[in-house]
């Protein structure tokens, strides 16, 4: 209480973030005026979606759920909504909705961990494949640490928060879901705030920024071992910090002159839902106004082979994927719901030598 009412909990506060800005000027940074213009957006980001997650919206007895809109986390999909939601492992809480007509559903329970050592463990899942569905499109989920007959999400002690999946095939057709959450049996009327509570909830965003920022740092410069490549790094670092149990990742880095494009080959399994986006150093999906992603829906193939062709501009054969001004980033392939997972074959070539 002390530190709310002399100031020195805001000074904190304030002094955390200024570290958190040393991640932009990492070594290994890009430092093109783009690319740190990008990482100091990509904080005040993370500052105003940590803030409202840790004051806000932090209450588990009278939890929300909060579309991340324009927060771009650890390689955001272009065509996803996210929702999150604040609860505890040993609450019960009802969630209720329509399924909508969008290609697929997902919500996990998650230990989030990001300001501690980097990680959001899945505490439980519910997707599409077990998801029962009234007839007229509305959904009952319970989430609790106790069995339920039917749409039951798992809590775990640990468990922190809520994070929905909603993907698009296409947006021009489908319809995400609407979904609500409340606490079963919860108080009426929310506390009101306390001195000691907002001391913590300054710690736990500033930190938040940080360890998400230094996390997602980390794994670029892991990437940028294998430069324009998309190998499987291992799933379990990605499943550590909150990936979906039903998608396979392969993440890479990407390096190109003006004149040059990175050639993408791959089959194409037999799945539900796959994706390729472009991100910048940060993993931040790049605008998605300009053509940085395709999926099973937007790409071309030649029968069940797929061909991405990353450049500055457009070769006018394959599927080009728009570099948007940057002369490096980050990229994501994922196979969801695949029972065989195949790594593209990669290439780098002279678009003026074709």
């Amino acid at each position: 209480m002390d530190d709310v009412q002399s100031g020195q909990a805001w000074v904190e506060f304030c002094r955390a973030l200024e570290k958190a800005g040393e991640v932009v000027l990492r070594e290994k940074a890009p430092a093109t005026p783009l690319d740190r213009a990008e990482g100091y957006r990509y904080l005040t980001r993370l500052v105003r979606e940590m803030l409202y997650s840790t004051v806000e919206n932090a209450d588990p007895d009278f939890p929300r759920f909060h579309e991340l809109d324009r927060v771009k986390i650890g390689a955001d999909n272009p065509d996803n909504v996210y929702l999150s939601a604040n609860i505890r492992g040993d609450r019960t809480y009802r969630i209720t909705g329509t399924r909508g007509t969008i290609a697929y559903f997902s919500i996990g329970s998650k230990a989030n961990r990001y300001a501690k050592d980097g990680t959001m463990a899945s505490t439980g899942e519910l997707s599409d494949r077990d998801l029962a569905v009234n007839p007229d499109g509305t959904v009952e989920i319970i989430a609790s640490a106790t069995p339920h007959d039917r749409n039951w999400l798992p809590l775990a002690a640990d468990s922190t928060g809520l994070v929905v999946r909603q993907t698009y095939l296409d947006r021009t057709t489908e319809v995400p879901g609407s979904w609500h959450i409340a606490q079963v049996d919860g108080p009426a009327l929310p506390k009101d705030v306390d001195p000691a509570f907002l001391a913590r909830a300054l710690k736990r965003a500033a930190l938040s920024v940080h360890g998400t920022a230094a996390t997602f740092a980390y794994w670029t410069e892991t990437f940028m071992s294998r430069p324009n490549e998309l190998p499987d790094f291992g799933q379990d670092m990605f499943q550590r910090a909150g990936g979906d149990p039903e998608i396979f990742y392969l993440h890479g880095y990407w390096t190109l002159e003006p004149h040059q494009a990175w050639v993408i080959e791959t089959e194409v399994p037999d799945c539900p839902y796959w994706n390729f986006q472009l991100s910048n150093w940060w993993m931040e999906s790049l605008d998605h106004e300009r053509r940085i992603t395709v999926n099973k829906h937007t790409a071309k193939l030649d029968g069940d082979r797929l061909t991405i062709v990353v450049a500055a501009r457009d070769p006018g054969w394959g599927n080009w994927i728009d570099t948007c001004g940057h002369e490096s980033g980050t990229a994501l392939l994922r196979w969801l719901g695949a029972k065989v997972h195949p790594v593209p074959r990669c290439s780098v070539i002279d678009l003026e030598d074709r």
